[in-house]
Parts: C-alpha cells; sequence; structure tokens
C-alpha cells in the first residue's frame, strides 16, 4: 500500500497530471466509464501537501469538463439531430424527442448545470441538447456555470477529504470518492421520487 501510495504522489507532483486531470475530466463528459471525478478528488487530496497546486486543478478539471461536454454536445448534434428528424410526424419517438426539445428550451440552464453532478446524466443531457440544436451559445454560458461548479465542489471534496486524514491520504481520497458517490445517490433518488410524484395519479 505504502509503495502504491509513493507512485501516485510521484505522479501527481509531475507537472503531467495536469494535462491527465484534463484529459480524463474531458473524456469522461462523453464516455462515463472514464474515472474523471475520482481523479480530481484524488489529486485535491494530494494538494494539501502543496503539490498539485489546487487552484491548478480546479481550472484544468473544469476546462476539460466543459470541453468534453461541447463534444458531447457535437455529438448530439451531429448523429442525434438527423437521427430525430427522419422520425414519422406521428411516432412516440417524435412525440419523445419534442417533449425533451420543449423541456431542454424552457430549462436548459438549470438541467445542464444540475446534470453535471451525475456522471451518466450529463451525457446523455449534453447528447440531447446538442440533437434539439439548443443554442450553442447558451449552452457555452450554463456549461461554464456548470462545469466550474463541478470542478469546485471534487476538489473541495477531496481537500477536506485530505485535510481530515492528513496522516492517511488513502482514507482521504476514498471518503472524498464516498462522499461524491452518495451525493450522487441522493440527487438521483431525489429526482426519481420528485418523478414518480409527478407521474403517479392523483385519485
Amino acid at each position: 500500500m505504502e509503495s502504491a501510495l509513493d507512485l501516485l504522489r510521484d505522479l501527481v507532483t509531475s507537472p503531467w497530471v495536469y494535462l491527465l486531470i484534463f484529459g480524463l475530466t474531458a473524456v469522461d463528459a462523453f464516455f462515463p466509464a472514464v474515472p474523471g471525478e475520482a481523479a480530481v478528488i484524488t489529486a485535491a487530496v494530494l494538494s494539501t501537501s502543496g503539490n498539485p497546486n489546487l487552484a491548478a486543478v480546479i481550472v484544468t478539471a473544469a476546462l476539460g469538463a466543459c470541453v468534453g461536454d461541447h463534444i458531447s454536445y457535437a455529438i448530439g448534434r451531429g448523429g442525434g439531430a438527423n437521427r430525430l428528424a427522419r422520425f414519422p410526424e406521428d411516432s412516440r419517438r417524435r412525440a419523445g424527442s419534442e417533449w425533451a426539445r420543449r423541456a431542454v428550451h424552457r430549462r436548459g440552464g438549470l438541467i445542464l448545470t444540475t446534470a453535471r453532478y451525475v456522471p451518466g446524466g450529463r451525457t446523455a443531457v449534453t447528447l440531447t441538447m446538442g440533437a434539439v440544436r439548443y443554442p450553442l451559445r447558451s449552452f457555452l454560458l450554463f456549461d461554464a456555470v456548470a462545469a466550474v461548479s463541478w470542478a469546485l465542489y471534487c476538489a473541495l471534496l477531496g481537500y477536506f477529504g485530505g485535510l481530515a486524514f492528513e496522516r492517511d491520504p488513502i482514507k482521504g481520497i476514498l471518503a472524498g470518492i464516498g462522499l461524491s458517490i452518495a451525493i450522487t445517490l441522493l440527487l438521483e433518488s431525489l429526482r426519481w421520487l420528485r418523478h414518480r410524484t409527478h407521474t403517479t395519479p392523483h385519485p
């Protein structure tokens, strides 16, 4: 365990760590299997020793997340828009796509900002926003807010986890990631309950 921790410290004290964080958070935006969030939390935990720089971790993570979200948006706009246009006018899929278009145009900023905290949710939302051709300028504005707030959230989870377990960074990393998962599950549970409340027929 100690040798693994030394290897991790060597990695995060290298200047290459910022490029790694950028790459992981960018790919994580359209391929959720990549551990972008865990990478930011881990780097933030170890930043309590002064290296890597916490502010640089936050900036790099926000930039990576923003770039990745725009790639996802472009994928949706390129492939999804053409597919939606081919649905028959009276089909359920066409009706569903029109509903998504209206929902995104009414509450796109709020949906995009909150979905960034849910790994699979952020990908689905950015793909949908591209597919329904949500205005790119508005997408850029709201996505910048979402990416910066998400990067701050991940970094502060890791940083305070590192402070709490200063003598055992592995516990700090596990605590930060565990808390992140717990918050994600809480958000998903609240969303599910809200959806169920709205869809349950009243007697």
